[in-house]
């Protein structure tokens, strides 16, 4: 599963919205300036990199199910 292209880019995928989310938390923990400017922004950048990874891990499980690479 490793050498699958696609796997990789869906394990990317969800790395990035994990260090997305891990961004957005520690801005809200901390407060301030930081999170009042990017608060509501990098949670949009998480909705948005989720959507793009849920399609990925479908793509990932249809290609598979049809007996795909």
């Amino acid at each position: 599963m490793i050498d699958d292209p696609l796997f990789l880019v869906v394990a990317f995928a969800c790395v990035a919205v994990l260090v997305i989310l891990l961004i957005g938390i520690g801005g809200f923990a901390k407060g301030g300036e930081f999170n009042r400017k990017h608060g509501n922004r990098l949670m949009r950048y998480r909705i948005a990199a989720q959507f793009v990874a849920i399609l990925l891990i479908l793509a990932f499980v249809a290609l598979r199910r049809m007996g795909g690479s």
